[in-house]
């Protein structure tokens, strides 16, 4: 719990700068962890969030040939949504953090779907 908590703030922390303030290497390796984690849960909905994860990865992948705002934008929308579901059913310590990073994800999103 106590990596997971670590993990949460340092995301938190990285996103608070916005997006773009994230080298994208810094994001894809933010990425793997957290789709480790999720996928290994054992939980079916920290699962689907761990293959959301997985899209968004293949998404800043194509860094080369250019990203796709919008898509990215849909990702980082979907994750925001999927973390909004589990935070009920989170720690107690964990709630607020795991609401703010939801809350982040679908404006940042938002953001990108829009100037797409």
């Amino acid at each position: 719990m106590m990596i997971f908590t670590d993990l949460l703030n340092a995301t938190n922390h990285a996103l608070s700068n916005g997006l773009t303030g994230i080298p994208l290497s810094a994001a894809q390796d933010n990425t793997e962890t957290w789709q480790q984690h999720l996928l290994q849960s054992g939980e079916p909905r920290l699962q689907d969030i761990g293959r959301e994860i997985g899209n968004l990865q293949s998404l800043l992948s194509e860094g080369d040939l250019g990203l796709n705002a919008a898509a990215i934008g849909r990702s980082l929308s979907m994750l925001g949504a999927q973390t909004a579901e589990v935070v009920a059913k989170a720690p107690a310590e964990i709630r607020s953090n795991l609401t703010s990073l939801s809350d982040t994800l679908l404006r940042a999103g938002g953001e990108l779907e829009q100037k797409a």
